[in-house]
């Protein structure tokens, strides 16, 4: 009996490969992404103080934020865990983690996190007596001159649904 090719089964076994990591990927894109993008922005310290304020302004519906022509606002996140009690319903907290840095919320600002991260489309993970909303490697690309165009576009975000609490 002949052995098996093993170049005939890396070519068999790599759409395979693809189609799983692309299951894990995910994106959004239009009012979603900016409001995504936006409450990330507001804690992230991987941002300037004008992109920081752009976002604002893009949030609150001021499509004229000045960026120079071309300019894009990448917001990134390592991981982003959000959760919330349904024993304890006053509890509300969020972990953001840029790099070495991170962030925690709670209350109402882990609530807006935690909805817009849902809004998205993520699906919630439940464990004893909570329910967590979480993400990993966001990227979101803001492009303030294609938003002031009142078209539905310029705000794209991709991320991998679940990160590790």
């Amino acid at each position: 009996m002949k052995a098996p090719d093993p170049r005939r089964s890396a070519l068999l076994l790599f759409p395979l490969l693809l189609a799983t990591q692309s299951a894990w990927a995910a994106t959004a894109a239009g009012p979603g992404a900016l409001a995504l993008a936006s409450v990330v922005a507001a804690h992230s310290p991987l941002l300037t103080r004008p992109e920081r304020r752009g976002m604002a302004r893009l949030f609150n519906g001021d499509s004229n934020v000045g960026f120079p022509p071309g300019s894009k606002i990448t917001v990134k996140a390592d991981a982003i865990v959000c959760r919330a009690s349904n024993v304890d319903i006053t509890s509300r907290s969020c972990k953001l983690t840029f790099g070495a840095t991170s962030v925690d919320l709670t209350g109402r600002r882990a609530h807006e996190l935690y909805a817009t991260i849902a809004e998205v489309g993520v699906p919630p993970d439940g464990a004893a007596g909570s329910t967590f909303e979480s993400l990993s490697n966001l990227v979101c690309t803001i492009d303030p001159q294609a938003i002031a165009q009142k078209a539905g576009a310029g705000a794209d975000c991709t991320f991998d649904p679940g990160a590790s609490r």
